[in-house]
């Protein structure tokens, strides 16, 4: 039984109850929340966690961090490296997006070690599978895609992104109303081709019925993935992007009659002013699913600063509805992010995360902020040092500047207003 079946039959389960305990609400609240999907616990019933995560719903807004090695740059050590740092900096769940011949071992490894949720796209794998197989993803079949699904389900994957809204309807939206750049989802480009060389429709949209009994065996939340999100902001919002979502909107409720939970992936590229209205098509068309944002990037040319233009849109994405950031590194667009990247990424979004939680006024959030100001108005350099995103720097920054009292900083001084205040 998944936890959306057992939530509609009234039983409160463990995992409810943990994750109420983490976000200070009544566990009933948390059980309704999963009856009407507007909350999902992404928690495979083949793996033990260690940190259980609820998204959506009015949850604290959550941070994914994707990792994972490419075929030229694969290294089990670095993908390791980069979990420990993107947990230690406070990523609710990972991605592993790893291609190339060690994929399987280092999959085996994060779901091992992670103490969060661990998502993937079961596609790469798939594809590439086919590849080594001699064969071109255009000769995908649909049993090619379930073999993976149900393996990585029985591994203890805990959310996967599946593509099944890329169809042919939302592919002739694209080509008839043209794009400046078509496709940049990976998983989106493997369908859109597959529909170019074959007829009929996509077989993950013609066997979703299929992946769906897959997954809600082993309680495998389904992440439906964005395959035709606009890849810059020029084409944010165009009509091949909302005929994927109005696909996405049938699909979660396929799924919740099916006793699957639900996440909802959304665009990357969008204009500031566009944001707003992007959410609440998202949750309108989706019925209140959780929704989970890439992002989103609010201009193009932020390249090697990314993370700090993912954050922007994020802050105000989360504003609006977003229950979910997955994270932008500095390297987006550029390379396989480093340890470095996955650390910047992280703490991007999380504050992020944070401002967009405090613009809802929820409690743990004003609470921070009050702790903060108190710790400032004491001059206690080391609690304003622990409540930051990042201590390490914070406490580099503090060392860097620490004069002869040890009150002040170089900023000011003897000058200090705040010290000057409190002998006043």
């Amino acid at each position: 039984m998944t936890q959306r079946t057992r939530a509609l039959k009234n039983e409160i389960t463990t995992e409810m109850r943990l994750v109420a305990a983490y976000e200070n609400m009544a566990p009933e609240d948390i059980r309704k929340g999963v009856v009407s999907g507007k909350i999902a616990i992404p928690c495979n019933a083949n793996r033990k966690h260690v940190e259980l995560r609820a998204v959506g719903g009015g949850t604290r807004i959550k941070v994914n961090a994707n990792i994972g090695a490419s075929p030229n740059d694969s290294s089990l050590e670095k993908e390791l490296h980069k979990l420990e740092v993107a947990v230690r900096h406070g990523a609710d769940s990972i991605m592993d997006l790893s291609l190339g011949a060690d994929q399987m071992e280092i999959r085996h490894e994060i779901l091992k070690r992670s103490p969060v949720m661990v998502g993937t796209v079961p596609l790469y794998q798939t594809a590439f599978e086919l590849s080594a197989a001699g064969r071109d993803t255009d000769e995908m079949t649909a049993d090619d895609f379930l073999k993976t699904v149900e393996k990585q389900a029985v591994e203890g994957v805990d959310f996967m992104t599946i593509h099944a809204g890329v169809t042919r309807k939302a592919v002739e939206a694209m080509e008839y109303e043209g794009r400046a750049l078509d496709v940049v989802s990976r998983g989106g480009a493997f369908l859109v081709s597959w529909l170019r060389h074959n007829s009929g429709e996509s077989p993950i949209f013609d066997h979703y019925d299929d992946i769906l009994d897959i997954l809600r065996q082993y309680d495998v939340t389904i992440s439906l993935g964005d395959g035709m999100r606009p890849g810059t902001t020029c084409d944010a919002t165009d009509r091949a992007q909302l005929t994927e979502l109005l696909a996405l909107g049938e699909l979660t409720q396929r799924a919740w009659e099916k006793g699957v939970q639900v996440i909802v992936e959304g665009p990357g590229h969008v204009p500031l002013h566009q944001v707003a209205e992007n959410m609440t098509l998202q949750k309108n068309l989706c019925h209140g699913a959780p929704f989970y944002v890439l992002g989103p990037l609010v201009t193009d040319r932020g390249c090697g600063n990314d993370h700090i233009v993912g954050a922007i849109g994020g802050a105000l994405a989360g504003m609006n509805g977003a229950d979910f950031l997955c994270y932008v590194t500095p390297a987006e667009h550029l390379r396989l992010p480093t340890v470095d990247d996955v650390e910047n990424g992280v703490i991007a979004s999380r504050i992020a995360a944070h401002v967009a939680d405090l613009s809802l006024g929820r409690d743990y959030a004003l609470q921070q902020e009050k702790e903060m100001a108190a710790a400032r108005k004491s001059l206690d350099w080391p609690r304003q040092i622990a409540l930051s995103f990042h201590p390490e720097k914070a406490q580099s920054y503090r060392d860097e500047s620490a004069i002869g009292d040890t009150d002040v900083c170089t900023m000011c001084g003897e000058f200090c207003a705040i010290k000057k205040i409190a002998e006043s």
